[in-house]
């Protein structure tokens, strides 16, 4: 978060100045999209993720276990699944075999991911991509400790627990 009020405000004051640093505005939009899914993965731990309660306030104490189980673990095989397009995204397979040269592998699958550049940057755009395995696993990791919990296999971590012991939903 610092690292993204800290680009905003560069890019105000040399806007201001009329020597606009063009890279600034797409480090900030490479910060937010890092922010938003390690803040998404962090949100699942949590369970500070949205609910739509309207159902579930109807049923027995029973039938709201159940119900948080089976959205737990729609979420664990989201997350699953989303760990699974990523291999098949990144193909680390695939560039092993290419023997780590990344034109090779373009070459052969129509893969462009580790040749691509970012338009302003012209950083390689596979590094910054890599956020979607990290969150995909993290989210898996998330979901599994989450549905252990719904289960009562392992006993369950207060909020207090998390860094931060005054942390609270937002209503």
């Amino acid at each position: 978060m610092f690292l993204l009020t800290g680009l905003i405000l560069l890019n105000v004051v040399t806007r201001y100045a009329g020597v606009s640093l063009y890279w600034v505005d797409e480090s900030a939009v490479y910060s937010v999209v890092f922010l938003t899914f390690i803040g998404a993965s962090a949100m699942t731990r949590l369970r500070l993720d949205f609910a739509v309660t309207l159902l579930t306030e109807r049923f027995s104490a029973r039938g709201v276990r159940i119900a948080k189980v089976m959205a737990t673990t729609i979420v664990l095989l989201f997350g699953l699944n989303l760990l699974w397009l990523c291999a098949l995204w990144l193909d680390p397979v695939g560039m092993a075999r290419a023997d780590f040269d990344a034109r090779e592998l373009a070459a052969k699958t129509f893969n462009f991911i580790y040749t691509e550049r970012t338009q302003t940057l012209g950083w390689p755009v596979w590094p910054l991509y890599s956020i979607m395995p990290a969150f995909a696993l993290s989210m898996t990791v998330h979901s599994a400790a989450n549905l252990l919990e719904d289960l009562e296999l392992v006993p369950r971590v207060s909020e207090a627990a998390f860094l931060g012991s005054g942390i609270q939903g937002v209503n």
